[in-house]
């Protein structure tokens, strides 16, 4: 059985201050973001981790924003890992802080449980 490149394809939408990862088969993820670019939801389905889509989506957040804001609690801890990634959000380094690591790792294990 071979495989149709066109069900394959990934879109990339923003509607209404959601911005959308499908394909033609689900929802691979999406982003909820205000006007001045504050993510207030992020979700990536978890057959889709670890490929670059919570990047995308911020990314189009950033074109469509003009900036990317705040992230807005709460935050899952799988969240606080993957905004410390990137080094935005509450868990980021601070700028005066190089090598942002150690660091970003300690403020996330010292955030309160929710």
């Amino acid at each position: 059985m071979s495989s149709n490149p066109d069900t394959a394809r990934e879109v990339t939408e923003i509607v209404d201050g959601v911005a959308l990862i499908r394909n033609a088969n689900t929802t691979i993820g999406y982003c909820r973001f205000t006007p001045a670019g504050d993510i207030e939801y992020l979700f990536v389905n978890p057959m889709y981790r670890r490929r670059g889509h919570g990047r995308r989506l911020l990314d189009a957040v950033r074109r469509s924003a003009g900036k990317l804001g705040e992230i807005q609690e709460p935050i899952s801890p799988l969240g606080r890992l993957f905004f410390a990634s990137l080094a935005v959000g509450p868990a980021a380094p601070a700028p005066e802080n190089a090598d942002g690591g150690e660091r970003a790792m300690t403020r996330l294990s010292a955030a309160p449980a929710r």
